[in-house]
């Protein structure tokens, strides 16, 4: 069974609550790397430690939250070997994996509807990498862009 690596700050801790059972219904196993509750926290703290454990190959994927999927993005985004995607709609979730092949996938908590996270996780979830020549080399060059910045 694939683990997903799951985090959230604050703003997406309710979201993260409410997915887990989606998530798992779906055939997947779910490791919370926090927050465990609705307290303040800065999130680079819990969603560095997720990040980076998908690029260690712990996870194959992970899905992260914060209030509004930016800052989340921004800090997966550091970790060498990461493609997170901040997405709000399925059509979206469809495309990064297809396209980009995204390891890690963003969301809102506060400004994104539950019903719609639902959605774009069983998208996301749901679809695997296109491996047309296009869409590898594409992948290819920003892991190019990673070594040339020394990431």
């Amino acid at each position: 069974m694939e683990k997903i690596a799951l985090a959230s700050d604050q703003g997406g801790f309710e979201q993260k609550e409410a997915l887990k059972p989606v998530i798992e219904a779906l055939g997947y196993e779910v490791v919370d790397f926090g927050v465990p509750s609705t307290d303040s926290v800065d999130y680079p703290d819990v969603i560095y430690p997720a990040a980076k454990a998908v690029a260690n190959g712990e996870f194959k994927r992970g899905i992260i939250l914060c209030g509004t999927g930016i800052g989340a993005s921004i800090v997966a985004n550091k970790v060498r070997g990461i493609r997170a995607a901040l997405v709000t709609s399925p059509e979206v979730a469809t495309l990064t994996r297809e396209h980009n092949d995204s390891n890690i996938l963003a969301m809102a908590g506060r400004t994104t509807p539950f019903e719609t996270n639902k959605d774009i996780v069983e998208a996301w979830l749901g679809t695997p990498f296109n491996e047309d020549d296009r869409h590898s080399r594409r992948i290819n060059k920003i892991k190019d862009i990673e070594t040339m910045e020394g990431r």
